[in-house]
């Protein structure tokens, strides 16, 4: 359809300040607005239209010059929005497992506060995780608690199903949950038979995120992300990897025998039990399980597999079943002494970032931060970057998680 419109020109005059008369237009068009031009810059703007063989019709009359425009039938109609326009971002979605307290909750707060995320809190306590969502802050369309107890492999199945349900995409998986128990004298147990620290801090979330997998492929979010969360504990090269009991895997012989303390050892490398250890050795499983999914996935997948450490976070509900004197002086320990202290608060904005910002996009990375809150690739330990190790881990965790 034809397009016609028609602009009516006025010329007026005035002086400046030599005395010289300049010519100027006043126009009025569609929107009623009159707008005071140079009558040279209009005449020659407007020349090659009026000399266009579009133009169809041109009326002059006296004191007034009007154009009226008709456009060829072929010339395509002029819309609001350009068809290559930018589709808006939306809302990413982002699983959280312990998103009810410490780290976990800190995260979640800090990632749903800014109206860009959507928080999956995967807690094993439904209603504690819902108040501490509400305490926080976190507006109630930005967060949704789903059950997952990571010491239940049927739990860690179902909760996958779960997600899948809902019908909301899996942009990033952040592998956060963790059991400390360093006093502990004897071992105890998952649902599925395995030593609990070792059963939820590695094997149960190796068996999530090996679930999840081919979910975060299918996303199609700019940035998919696996994180699975370490700790300076779990690497031998630095100050506190050296504080005894020191994380050693050995020759995995107590994993491949199912951890069961029946048949084989409760520890990993086949020794006696120590709940500290355990929880050491299930974090060189979680860095090295990172790195093996890394290699295996990242180019093929277009995921960034990452870890990090945070930083010491000496108020955290991880050191409940710590002794109480240990509560009491090691946060001034490290506020005071090491320098190492980190809020929750800060931590989890640590956490956050490497969720979220476009300069940590880079994979098999360990990420840490310095004095100065910026963050840097830290380097693992020798056996934390164990290659040949850490394609021993996964072939193993395979098997006793039912996956081969």
């Amino acid at each position: 359809m034809a397009l016609q419109a028609t602009t009516t020109i006025s010329p007026t005059g005035s002086l400046n300040k030599e005395g010289k008369s300049i010519t100027s237009l006043k126009e009025t068009g569609f929107f009623g607005a009159s707008i005071s031009v140079p009558f040279s810059l209009k005449a020659e703007s407007w020349a090659p239209l009026i000399r266009s063989k579009e133009f169809r019709k041109r009326e002059v009359a006296f004191g007034t010059l009007v154009v009226r425009a008709q456009t060829a039938a072929t010339t395509p109609a002029m819309t609001n929005s350009a068809p290559d326009a930018k589709k808006t971002k939306r809302k990413g979605n982002v699983i959280i497992t312990g998103a009810s307290s410490g780290l976990g909750l800190a995260t979640a707060r800090a990632l749903g506060q800014t109206g860009e995320w959507h928080v999956i809190m995967a807690c094993r306590n439904f209603l504690k995780a819902e108040k501490a969502a509400k305490s926080s802050g976190i507006p109630k369309e930005n967060y949704t608690v789903m059950h997952l107890d990571l010491a239940s492999l049927n739990s860690v199945r179902q909760f996958a199903e779960n997600v899948r349900l809902s019908g909301k995409p899996v942009d990033v998986v952040v592998c956060n949950a963790a059991v400390y128990l360093p006093t502990a004298k004897e071992p105890t147990y998952t649902a599925d038979g395995f030593e609990l620290s070792v059963g939820t801090n590695h094997l149960g979330h190796f068996l999530l995120a090996r679930l999840l997998l081919d979910d975060l492929k299918q996303s199609d979010y700019p940035s998919k992300r696996l994180i699975i969360v370490g700790s300076i504990t779990g690497n031998t090269n630095t100050l506190a990897g050296n504080v005894p009991p020191k994380a050693n895997l050995g020759d995995l012989r107590g994993l491949a025998g199912g951890l069961n303390g029946v048949n084989t050892s409760s520890m990993i490398d086949g020794g006696e039990f120590d709940g500290a250890k355990a929880y050491k050795d299930s974090k060189v499983c979680n860095m090295l399980t990172m790195q093996e999914f890394h290699r295996r996935y990242h180019e093929e997948a277009g995921v960034t597999f990452a870890s990090l450490y945070p930083g010491c976070i000496a108020e955290t509900g991880l050191f409940r079943e710590h002794v109480p004197l240990f509560r009491l002086l090691f946060p001034p320990f490290q506020k005071y002494i090491t320098k190492g202290y980190v809020s929750e608060e800060e931590a989890g904005k640590r956490l956050a970032q490497v969720v979220s910002e476009p300069y940590l996009t880079k994979s098999g990375v360990y990420w840490s931060w310095n004095k100065n809150s910026s963050s840097f690739e830290n380097q693992l330990s020798e056996e934390a970057s164990d290659a040949e190790k850490a394609k021993k881990l996964w072939e193993v965790s395979e098997k006793l998680v039912g996956l081969a």
